[in-house]
């Protein structure tokens, strides 16, 4: 496990198990020795990296997914996304593999802006944030869902879904993180 083991926080690994196993993640047991030399454990989900893409279309409008989220009982309007699989190339094939299955556009460009660990406190997941530029709807490309998947492909006004992020009407995380963070390091370069 990786991790700074010369900090006096930090906790030594003495032993690990998967206890649950399935689609999408598992949940691990760490056997481990806290700075006090007290032995307990510690469980957490862990999963594969994932990509979140923040895909433009050629006028600036963002192709976001409706999907049924079961844990909070709702359709979520979010950001594609979806986790990294053995045979991704890379983080940015993995980006432009989400964009296509979940949307059914291509992008003509991708480019990683940033990395979070969303909920390093139960999760060992790592989001990698993509810009998409220039996406299109793919001719040969259909929606390739995941058998738990029930998405809706959109496009809306990225200054208005950015307004309804900063108002508190967009509760997707990902997407709510992802706006931020673009706008922080692109809003003001890209408004010139």
């Amino acid at each position: 496990m990786s991790g700074d083991s010369d900090d006096d926080l930090a906790w030594e690994t003495l032993d690990s198990d998967i206890d649950y196993s399935c689609p999408g993640f598992d949940v691990r047991r760490d056997d481990v020795r806290l700075p006090d030399g007290t032995e307990t454990d510690f469980h957490y989900v862990d999963e594969p990296p994932a990509v979140v893409i923040l895909p433009f279309t050629p006028d600036g409008d963002v192709v976001l997914v409706e999907e049924w989220r079961q844990a909070v009982g709702r359709v979520n309007r979010g950001l594609p996304a979806g986790g990294v699989e053995d045979d991704d190339a890379d983080l940015a094939a993995a980006a432009r593999r989400e964009l296509r299955e979940e949307t059914g556009y291509e992008a003509e460009s991708v480019e990683r802006f940033h990395a979070v660990e969303p909920a390093n406190g139960f999760a060992n997941s790592v989001h990698h944030y993509f810009l998409a530029r220039g996406c299109t709807p793919s001719e040969t490309a259909d929606l390739d869902l995941d058998f738990n998947e029930s998405i809706r492909p959109v496009t809306a006004d990225y200054a208005r879904f950015r307004d309804a992020v900063f108002a508190g009407n967009v509760r997707d995380g990902r997407a709510v993180l992802g706006v931020s963070m673009y706008e922080h390091a692109h809003g003001e370069r890209d408004a010139d």
